[in-house]
């Protein structure tokens, strides 16, 4: 009897913490299982969990992850399959230097490979994208939008990654219910707005003086070119409660019918190729009068929908990937598709040099206007 009391103590204890984290209404029941899957589960696969590749303290893996848990266990399950050197479980160097994986993505039905023609998918070298605020707020999932709902990310990921058997969707459901609890927020604001109805967040006035001038790069207003077109310069494309889209003063800033709301972008990541990753050349329309061969480590966007320029010239389709957001970012190194950004420091030393090339000189972010923008970003929680 003794026993019995103690265990239902015991579970009401544990039904008590887990509601207390859950505001998104699911059972509690449902939300332990779906925590039971995301950090022990390998469904029969090569030892991944869904925690493998997604920390709980960032949602994802950095370089520096990656080096600890190989001086830790040079045989993780982080090394293996997709995330050794050659995607069959031999090296580790690329994890440890890059944080990315070996990601096989279905060609769209007009896009071919000009060195191999019948291939219908290629293989590119990609982050892993963070859980942290995404999962309750980001209607596009993965780095190019090609899966619908979390239930597919994790079914995708089960089978690609983890090598392992689909589970059934009540567990996919439980695992993305999982993902919606106060662990995957990175602010209270943030899961208020996104589980409680409650007011979006807002930007953060800054308190020193580099962090407020920090501020007006990421304000909503339309551009300036008296200024340099430094104020609201970065809001064009991080807009909104998770600053991840466009917003209604995008469109004039260069020129584009740009629709306020837009997620996918183009900021010259797979131009500039830093990572240095293979090229590959993508033939789109083979054979047609509109053919185009386009070189690139990674078309993004592009090479899902099968389209150069809609419903906007570039920005959107060829080499675009999803807007990051930037509530949390400090905590969500590395950045960008490809990992080549290891630090905010990088990040803005990579727009620095994309707008002068975009703008053939006529933006110009001094290494203050830099140092601001990271030490705003620092503030976005």
């Amino acid at each position: 009897m003794k026993n019995a009391l103690l265990l239902g103590a015991v579970l009401a204890c544990v039904t008590a913490v887990v509601t207390s984290a859950n505001t998104s209404g699911a059972p509690p029941g449902l939300i332990l299982e779906g925590q039971r899957l995301f950090e022990q589960a390998t469904f029969g696969g090569n030892g991944r969990t869904c925690q493998t590749c997604h920390s709980a303290g960032s949602g994802t893996v950095s370089p520096e992850d990656a080096q600890k848990r190989f001086d830790q266990n040079p045989s993780d399950p982080l090394f293996v399959h997709d995330g050794s050197d050659d995607g069959l479980g031999n090296g580790s160097s690329r994890m440890r230097a890059d944080a990315t994986v070996l990601v096989t993505i279905p060609l769209a039905a007009n896009v071919s490979l000009l060195d191999d023609p019948d291939a219908r998918t290629v293989t590119v070298r990609r982050a892993i994208a963070t859980t942290l605020n995404s999962p309750a707020l980001d209607e596009q999932i993965m780095l190019d939008g090609r899966q619908p709902d979390l239930e597919s990310q994790a079914s995708g990921a089960i089978q690609d990654h983890a090598q392992g058997v689909i589970p059934t969707l009540a567990s996919l459901h439980a695992i993305a219910a999982f993902q919606k609890t106060n662990a995957f927020f990175t602010s209270p604001e943030v899961r208020r707005f996104a589980l409680e109805s409650g007011p979006a967040p807002e930007l953060p006035a800054g308190n020193t003086a580099s962090e407020k001038r920090g501020r007006r790069f990421f304000e909503d207003v339309p551009p300036n070119p008296a200024e340099g077109f430094k104020p609201g310069l970065c809001s064009h494309c991080h807009s909104g409660p998770l600053l991840n889209k466009t917003n209604e003063f995008a469109k004039d800033f260069i020129g584009l019918p740009i629709p306020a709301g837009q997620r996918f972008s183009n900021v010259g990541v797979s131009e500039f190729n830093l990572a240095q990753n293979p090229v590959h050349q993508f033939v789109f329309n083979k054979g047609t009068a509109q053919e185009v061969i386009i070189p690139s480590p990674d078309l993004g966007r592009a090479m899902v929908t099968g389209q150069l320029e809609a419903p906007v010239p570039i920005l959107d389709q060829v080499n675009a990937f999803k807007i990051s957001p930037l509530r949390g970012i400090s905590r969500t190194a590395p950045y960008f598709h490809d990992n080549n950004a290891k630090t905010l420091e990088d990040v803005a030393a990579h727009y620095a040099l994309f707008f002068n090339v975009v703008t053939g000189g006529a933006i110009v972010l001094t290494p203050e206007d830099q140092a601001d923008m990271v030490a705003y970003m620092k503030l976005l929680k």
